[in-house]
């Protein structure tokens, strides 16, 4: 069995509204990362879901006169179905209303509660029912909640909590021995200086509530959602079950990837949990920042959300998750317009991947019959020593999820190949039937490009990427077969564009 294994998560959705463009970008990097590490011979593992327990949900079911548990499920076949219009390949969806996830919830409270790091207590303070979070008074602005900038209620209650400031000392020695555990470096930097300024103990139950998972101590009490819903990266391998095949062999995750609005979650709360009880934390945490429209928050009450569903249909799923990766640097807050997006999908998809596809495929099939006799490729051909400098710094960008730079690395080569074709002038050589084998030569490099090109981007454009190698003849290719040493191609004939330009008024564009 392949050793070289790879547990890539994101955070799970509230579904109480539709998926937006910000929600979709999340599961999109996810998603490139988990198709590269497949490409470099990872046996992968890339889970999603729904995170259900909540009073949002519940509240948004009731107001349209639906059991929760059957508005859930309405709601994933929504988001699953904005998914798998975006192309993204996961490999499990967990609901956490689901039995495995219930079994796995109680039984890490269970053992957490056996090694004395739950108590009862009397919680009193404020509680944001957005976020569905407990505030103390400090981290308030203004008296509203720093998120949701609203006014959070004042609640006092018995609950059960959990030791969090025993953790303290703990989380600062693994923070310390695991540099890499949250990434990037600024998002580390904040966790553990919020660490070190003291950590409190946590309500971990809600009482009086039905919609929830009762705790295995106490059923008139359900679990908090927040607890319940950090579990499901266990729960979907089976952790607490009969069978812990999937658990013994991906766990710990090597990254969870998640908004930088969550982090006190996941880079305090849930590795503490784990530790709490006797299980490893995972291997990292990467906190991506967030996508404004036009120098705006996009927001439900601004009226400026995009669906992503309505930019698939404008620009199709490939473009959309280069344009937004592309675009918007993962590890940092970026801002789009339509205008962008549509200048770039006509400068980088339809005039260089698009063209040098188009151009240097029907010229083969103009100029040398759609054939190229496969000859060896090395340091003596100028595109190759560009394309091997291309891959090694795309490589090392992708293995940092640094998407926007790892394009940027490799889009050099693709617009050195355009420039190429115009400084060799194939059309004249295609003149001279004594140039023939100067003329195939230069096809050999380009086909190299463009075959590695398909590989590199398949990543962020699955689709597309795998209809030109059919277009090119190319075979299964992994990252380990880059740069290729021989090239040619055979039976190639005019192309079908990938990337037809887009002409339209774009302030147009996505209107429903």
């Amino acid at each position: 069995m392949n050793g070289k294994r790879f547990y890539i998560t994101t955070a799970i959705d509230y579904v109480n509204q539709k998926p937006h463009l910000g929600t979709a970008y999340e599961k999109i990097g996810a998603d490139c990362m988990a198709r590269y590490k497949r490409l470099c011979g990872y046996d992968v593992h890339f889970l999603m879901g729904n995170d259900e327990h909540s009073t949002n949900v519940e509240r948004e079911a009731r107001g349209r006169g639906l059991d929760p548990l059957e508005y859930c499920r309405m709601m994933s076949k929504e988001f699953q179905g904005t998914w798998k219009a975006l192309d993204i390949a996961y490999d499990d969806f967990i609901h956490t209303t689901e039995e495995r996830h219930v079994r796995s919830v109680r039984e890490l409270f269970r053992r957490i509660h056996e090694n004395g790091f739950i108590f009862k207590g009397k919680y009193e303070g404020f509680y944001c029912e957005s976020c569905e979070e407990f505030i103390v008074e400090k981290d308030l602005e203004g008296g509203l909640c720093p998120r949701h900038k609203q006014a959070p209620k004042h609640i006092s209650e018995e609950n059960y909590f959990f030791a969090l400031s025993r953790f303290q000392e703990p989380l600062l020695k693994h923070f310390e021995r695991n540099p890499g555990f949250v990434r990037p470096q600024i998002r580390l930097n904040e966790v553990a200086n919020v660490v070190k300024g003291g950590l409190e103990d946590v309500s971990i139950s809600r009482s009086g509530k039905v919609w929830g998972i009762p705790l295995p101590i106490d059923e008139s009490h359900v679990i908090y959602v927040w607890f319940d819903a950090l579990t499901n990266y266990i729960s979907a391998l089976g952790f607490g079950g009969a069978d812990a095949t999937l658990f013994d062999r991906y766990w710990p995750a090597d990254v969870h990837v998640i908004g930088k609005d969550i982090t006190r979650f996941h880079c305090i709360i849930w590795p503490a949990m784990l530790m709490a009880g006797g299980v490893e934390p995972p291997r990292s945490v990467f906190a991506h920042g967030f996508i404004s429209l036009a120098g705006e928050k996009m927001s439900k009450t601004r009226g400026n959300i995009i669906d992503p569903l309505r930019m698939t249909e404008v620009f199709g799923a490939d473009a959309v998750r280069y344009l937004l990766l592309r675009e918007v640097p993962f590890d940092r807050d970026g801002d789009i317009t339509v205008e962008v997006f549509l200048n770039r999908y006509n400068a980088d998809l339809a005039n260089d991947i698009g063209n040098l596809f188009s151009r240097t495929v029907t010229m083969i099939s103009k100029y040398l019959g759609g054939a190229v006799e496969a000859k060896p490729l090395g340091d003596g051909h100028e595109l190759n020593r560009e394309l091997a400098r291309s891959l090694e710094a795309y490589r090392a960008h992708m293995d940092r999820m640094e998407f926007s730079r790892a394009l940027g690395a490799y889009w050099s080569v693709i617009q050195r190949a355009n420039r190429f074709i115009e400084e060799k002038r194939p059309w004249d050589l295609a003149k001279d039937p004594a140039k023939r084998s100067e003329l195939e030569e230069i096809f050999r490099e380009l086909l190299a490009v463009l075959r590695a090109s398909g590989v590199v981007l398949a990543p962020f454009m699955p689709g597309k990427m795998a209809e030109m190698l059919a277009q090119l003849g190319a075979g299964r290719l992994t990252m380990d077969d880059l740069p290729e040493r021989t090239a040619g191609a055979s039976g190639l004939a005019q192309p079908a564009p990938l990337f037809p330009r887009i002409k339209a008024d774009s302030g147009d564009l996505l209107k429903g």
